[in-house]
């Protein structure tokens, strides 16, 4: 594996300047050195300008203005904190600009906002690249046929970068092939939503891609579907959407030709299982080739325990708020009305010499894949240990990520120092920008919405059925605790039963509810599936700004707003014990923090064009 440096010098019409593409693990091809227009109208030239938009499909390039933290396509802070999954983290002072994201109160001067929009857009002018080269290609290099590829490669690379930004900003500009590096998107003006043109990339996209690809990582036909009907769902196109979603689940394949289906729920999270039947569009990462580890999932380099696996940073921690979600009734049914009402058995206030046993209480199973939480097995690391493991337990809470960390045994193989700083920080842990799960619970929701609620049932059910399997529950029940050399019970000697299930689990499937309890209370049902198999994968803050009236969802207006509020207040009512200088002051206003303000420096840049949001005028 290898960087791939490419100085392009290109025609006039076109644009002048230097740019530095790292290629990920499907991108395994020698440098091309210096371009000159000669070079770069061919078809080894066009595909290297694409490679170079592909490789920003994880948010992070190098040289960008900004930490990769601030712009991974995880979308760990945007989705997911700001969502409620996840607190910040760290302590109060570390990050500040994600504190106040955190806290509801950032400004268009967020130095994490500017830097994740100069990123989309970034990807959108290396997609438009390619757009504007093919033309020039006179050579004869580049059939009929791979023109028409790269021409859809590059849509549904304009598509997904321009989805980004606009599930952050709502109302963004539209950047395609005439508008160049010389005027520096300044003339784009930011009048409204642009779905429209996002769902028309991806159609073009769609329409011509094959249906498998020779490279793994490279879009194929079923995922530009599947963007297609997620930019869809943003719209309420539930029914057009729902066509496409079951097409793609009766006939969709990975770009390897398997097809789709869903794997053992902790595969989707263990790199050495990436780009297995469950990933639908999966950004690509690697370690140990070469590259100082900039091609590993940069976006999470800091969400890991301040001890244990990479021992820094201590950011991304579980709510409260999302632990308890995984509460369950005594048929293995998620409490979607009162699972707040008092909290599942924690460490919060507990000191890490101290004996701690978790509780009993019934779980769901996918609880212990999305969370690390004290006395209970973590991937094959033992026993978490708690406030040892925990950087402030105070300001951060007892819980601790896992969905992003790599196994012990593999830390050799799927992990490196980021950038030659961050030890085994850097990881081969690939993100499911879409996941198979992902287009079952959106089929789900628009049967809710246009269809058969005994159909939205049956897809949660199928979801649910993987949870169920015993076979996928986390082994390693903690017993009790060794002594030490003075006979004492000893906090650092768990001792565990590894042939019992680490928590009292039951998954339970649903019988007749959805047709029963009626369409609202079925759709409720299928937001909060979503929430618990898809929670700390970046989705929550979109999910609930897409499903708000405010924004035309099928909510009532304010959702958003309420669902986040009261997140805050079960946080808040937590006790002393929980001293979250942010979360004391967090709060959300309604209309206004369903996206997030537009960057300052943008709208300065814009000589006028850009608009803020109302919101935040």
């Amino acid at each position: 594996m290898k960087n791939l440096k490419l100085k392009f010098i290109l025609p006039a019409t076109v644009v002048l300047f230097a740019s530095t593409y790292s290629c990920k693990k499907f991108l395994d091809q020698p440098p091309v050195g210096a371009l000159t227009p000669e070079v770069v109208a061919t078809r080894t030239g066009v595909d290297g300008i694409l490679i170079g938009a592909y490789s920003v499909v994880d948010g992070v390039y190098d040289g960008q203005k900004g930490d990769p933290w601030l712009t991974g396509t995880d979308n760990w802070i945007y989705g997911s904190v700001v969502g409620g999954d996840a607190f910040k983290g760290s302590n109060p002072g570390d990050q500040p600009a994600a504190a106040n994201l955190e806290a509801f109160n950032a400004t268009g001067s967020n130095d994490y906002l500017d830097a994740k929009w100069r990123v989309c857009y970034a990807g959108v002018q290396r997609a438009n690249d390619v757009l504007r080269v093919l033309p020039t290609v006179k050579d004869g290099s580049i059939s009929e046929e791979q023109n028409a590829q790269f021409i859809a490669e590059a849509r549904f690379l304009r598509g997904f970068f321009h989805l980004e930004a606009a599930k952050l900003w709502k109302n963004v500009p539209y950047v395609d092939e005439s508008v160049t590096y010389l005027n520096n998107n300044f003339d784009i003006p930011n009048d409204g939503p642009i779905w429209d043109k996002i769902e028309a990339d991806f159609k073009a996209a769609a329409d011509v891609l094959p249906e498998t690809q020779p490279q793994i990582g490279r879009a194929n036909k079923w995922a530009a579907k599947a963007f297609l009907a997620k930019t869809m769902m943003f719209e309420h196109k539930y029914g057009d959407a729902l066509d496409l979603l079951n097409d793609i689940m009766a006939n969709g394949k990975t770009s390897s030709g398997a097809a789709y289906a869903l794997e053992p729920y902790s595969d989707n999270f263990n790199p050495l299982k990436k780009n297995g039947p469950e990933g639908v569009f999966v950004v690509q990462t690697s370690v140990k080739d070469g590259a100082n580890g900039l091609n590993g999932n940069a976006g999470n380099v800091l969400n890991f325990p301040s001890a244990g696996p990479a021992s820094c940073c201590g950011f991304f921690q579980p709510t409260f708020d999302f632990v308890n979600s995984f509460k369950v009734d005594a048929n293995g049914l998620p409490l979607i009305d009162t699972y707040q009402n008092g909290y599942i058995k924690n460490d919060q206030g507990v000191k890490a010499e101290e004996i701690y046993m978790p509780g009993d209480e019934l779980l769901d199973a996918r609880l212990d894949w999305s969370v690390g939480r004290r006395g209970i097995p973590y991937l094959d690391w033992g026993i978490c240990p708690g406030a040892a493991w925990a950087r402030d337990q105070p300001n951060g809470g007892p819980y601790l990520p896992i969905k992003n960390v790599y196994y012990k045994a593999a830390q050799s193989t799927t992990s490196d120092s980021y950038g030659g700083w961050a030890a085994n920080q850097s990881t081969a842990n690939s993100y499911n920008a879409i996941r198979y799960a992902d287009v079952i619970l959106w089929a789900a929701e628009c049967e809710v919405e246009t269809g058969s609620l005994a159909n939205a049932e049956t897809l949660v059910n199928k979801v649910r059925s993987r949870a169920a399997d015993q076979s996928g529950w986390v082994k390693g029940k903690l017993t009790g605790y060794g002594k030490n050399d003075k006979g004492e019970l000893d906090a650092t000697k768990p001792v565990v039963d590894n042939s019992k299930f680490a928590a009292n689990y039951k998954v339970g499937l649903y019988n007749g509810q959805f047709t029963t309890n009626g369409k609202a209370w079925a759709r409720r049902a299928v937001y909060f599936e979503r929430k618990i198999e898809l929670g700390m994968e970046g989705h929550r803050f979109f999910d609930l700004s897409r499903w708000d009236g405010i924004n035309g969802g099928p909510a009532p207006t304010g959702f958003m707003g309420d669902e986040i509020e009261k997140f805050l207040k079960n946080t808040r009512d937590f006790g002393d014990k929980f001293t979250s200088a942010v979360m004391k002051v967090a709060r959300f206003t309604k209309n206004k923090n369903e996206w997030y303000p537009i960057p300052q420096p943008q709208i300065d840049m814009s000589k006028g064009q850009l608009k803020q949001l109302d919101g935040y005028k």
